[in-house]
């Protein structure tokens, strides 16, 4: 359909001369074309927007996401960037852990050596002109990735010998620690005195030791 010059006129005309006010859209078919064309241009605007907002919703959503989801994971990049940086210091820090770990396994005793730990205490004693009057294995104790062995200690001798032999016990190659100490005179003794302590060393948990708690019963 073609429209003239002289029509387009008389319908611009007709749209300039619309009482806006008194529109009714029960009598849409009498309305100008131009109104009518514009009226269709809306609807098809307002229409293409609805459905675009419908079915780009889902689309906006996992745009969103994908945004954090970036976010994220250059956030991990950087922190992977900066730990690869010190990876090299971290190495050379955990090989020195594991040496210090390597040489203080190696001041703990094994299951075998516990009774020449206990010959060591007792020789301490003798060097050191002690009385021994106690000097026993208690039942040990499993923890996570060792197992304890407490050893109840009762020595008599004046305080300069006990020292000494206090200060040999810690200088054993075996680590042994010393707790609950407790030092009284003996009666009749003059300055002789009574040190009863209690000492613990420890042993590494290795594959053998799978029942630790049977063993510590049947000591």
């Amino acid at each position: 359909m073609k429209i003239s010059r002289e029509q387009w006129a008389i319908e611009w005309r007709r749209l300039r001369e619309v009482d806006w006010q008194g529109l009714d859209v029960k009598e849409a078919g009498g309305w100008p074309f131009l109104l009518k064309v514009a009226c269709c241009c809306l609807a098809l605007i307002v229409a293409l927007s609805v459905m675009i907002w419908f079915v780009g919703s889902e689309h906006r959503e996992a745009f969103r996401e994908a945004q954090r989801q970036e976010i994220r994971l250059l956030g991990e990049y950087r922190s992977k960037v900066s730990e690869a940086a010190f990876l090299p210091e971290m190495r050379e820090k955990l090989a020195a852990l594991e040496a210090q770990v390597a040489q203080l396994r190696t001041m703990l005793p094994t299951d075998a050596e516990i009774p020449s730990l206990l010959d060591s205490i007792s020789d301490a004693a003798v060097e050191n002109r002690l009385t021994i009057e106690t000097i026993r294995l208690r039942p040990t104790l499993a923890q996570a990735d060792y197992i304890e062995q407490p050893l109840d200690i009762q020595v008599r001798g004046d305080y300069h010998q006990l020292a000494r032999f206090v200060a040999d016990i810690a200088s054993l190659s075996r680590m042994v620690t010393q707790h609950d100490f407790s030092l009284e005179p003996v009666e009749g003794r003059g300055e002789t005195l009574r040190l009863s302590l209690l000492a613990r060393t420890y042993r590494y948990v290795e594959e053998s030791d799978s029942l630790p708690t049977e063993e510590a019963g049947a000591q």
